[in-house]
């Protein structure tokens, strides 16, 4: 026992009190354990609140009102107090691990110190006595978190080979607490590769969200990188270390990758896997021509058809797919002062206008990953300011910002629905780009029974000229 105070945070202290009061008042105990005792203690933002008791499901069911039962075959249930849901499970042991990630059986306990010894670290291994204000340290955690350390608990080949997911999760603490991962526990990893392969692709997918969530995700990817794992998920990153660029690079293609994740805002899940693989097409299309610096020709267009290969087989939703290959591939774009105001609004229509923060915020992280530059250049700059002009004026950019639409056209040249409608509308906004002022019905209409008129010319052309073949 070591008398800590740990200070709840003011909006949930009543009801955890409340939870915590309740079992004992029925003859059980209940300590806040795991993760939340270990961020309360690195006084870091607390959202989930787990506790663990010696009372079984069914007498906590009775207890409480409001129950869900979660996890009830591994003795979790969900106690809904005030406006949050409180997990809470019953002592445990684990039976064997046959599948590398969950126990072929769990066998209730009436011991805390049991229960702590069957999780993955020492620091999420402590235990909080809420109403006596004290930590139960069964497992050397207080000194772990005091050293900043990760280490498992008990022999690190056996707890990896118990469950594949706790590799990736040593590596996902080491990023989100900015802490060294314990050499022995670190050494075990190459070791139990084999069970790390079992896991699932979209826990391991939750994982490297989590991870990017950290202030500085290189860390975290960077033990991946090392211990073997980051090639079982993500080889096409891996393959970048080692991978030099030109003299306008710091580093090598791998690090200027993870240091531009780093340099993307941690809130921006997308805009961090943007930042990260926004050059892995460097890889296969670097070239080296009559022994001058590597070129990298067309590098984000391969690079999106990568990520969009790679998205999907870590079976990320088709938005965020789409979202990621459009920053890829529009990041290389190259601004110059002789770009007309049309030339503009067509890059905003290409990129998206919902998207452009976006794809600038991406160019600035890369720009900052590249180790010897940091803000926009003076170009991009003067490209933001006219877009930001552009939108100000409410310019059209796409066909559904036009003055007119196809039910319009159909009604008004009596068309039938069809490919004609939309080519008629494509040519209209090609004109309004160049021109925003025409972006009026009446002016609109006038051009479409132009282009009517041009259209049925040149379908009267193709006709005699394939007469007379």
């Amino acid at each position: 026992m070591h008398t800590l105070k740990i200070t709840l945070p003011e909006e949930e202290k009543e009801e955890i009190t409340r939870i915590v009061t309740r079992f004992i008042d029925n003859g059980f105990e209940c300590y806040l354990v795991g993760g939340s005792v270990r961020d309360l203690l690195l006084d870091h933002e607390i959202y989930d609140f787990d506790f663990a008791t010696n009372a079984l499901p069914g007498e906590v069911i009775k207890m409480f009102r409001r129950v869900i039962p979660t996890g009830i075959k591994h003795g979790t249930v969900s106690v809904l107090s005030g406006n949050r849901s409180f997990e809470i499970t019953t002592y445990r042991s684990d039976g064997r691990y046959i599948d590398g990630r969950r126990p072929e059986s769990v066998q209730f306990s009436q011991s805390l110190e049991e229960d702590v010894k069957r999780r993955d670290f020492t620091i999420n291994g402590l235990a909080y006595d809420v109403l006596k204000e004290e930590v139960i340290d069964y497992n050397n955690g207080l000194e772990d978190l005091r050293s900043h350390i990760i280490r498992t608990i008990g022999d690190p080949i056996e707890r990896f080979s118990e469950d594949g997911l706790r590799t990736y999760r040593a590596c996902r603490f080491a990023a989100k607490l900015n802490f060294e991962i314990d050499a022995t526990t670190f050494e075990a990893i190459p070791k139990t590769l084999h069970i790390a392969k079992k896991v699932s692709v979209e826990r391991v997918r939750d994982e490297l969200n989590k991870l990017l969530e950290a202030e500085k995700p290189s860390v975290g990817i960077e033990y991946l990188r090392k211990a073997g794992l980051l090639e079982l998920f993500l080889p096409e990153l891996a393959q970048c270390h080692g991978v030099e660029q030109n003299r306008f690079h710091v580093y090598d293609v791998y690090y200027h990758s993870i240091y531009s994740c780093d340099a993307a805002p941690r809130d921006q899940l997308m805009l961090r896997i943007a930042s990260l693989l926004h050059d892995i097409g460097k890889v296969p299309s670097r070239r080296i021509v009559n022994d001058e610096e590597a070129t990298f020709y067309n590098h984000e267009i391969i690079g999106a058809r990568m990520v969009r290969r790679i998205m999907k087989r870590l079976k990320y939703s088709n938005e965020a797919v789409d979202r990621v290959n459009n920053l890829i591939t529009n990041h290389m774009f190259h601004y110059t002062d002789d770009w007309t105001d049309g030339a503009v609004r067509r890059f905003m229509r290409k990129v998206g206008v919902e998207n452009i923060d976006e794809l600038l915020v991406l160019r600035l992280a890369d720009r900052k990953g590249n180790g010897s530059r940091e803000g926009l250049p003076a170009p991009i700059k003067k490209l933001q300011k006219r877009i930001e002009k552009i939108i100000e004026e409410e310019n059209a950019i796409t066909v559904k910002d036009l003055k007119i639409n196809g039910y319009i056209i159909m009604e008004k040249f009596s068309l039938a629905p069809g490919p004609i409608i939309g080519k008629i509308l494509h040519e209209l906004l090609e004109s309004v780009l160049d021109d925003p002022e025409i972006n009026k019905e009446e002016t609109l209409i006038d051009m479409t029974g132009n282009i009517l008129q041009q259209l049925k010319k040149d379908k009267e052309q193709q006709e005699e000229c394939n007469s007379h073949e």
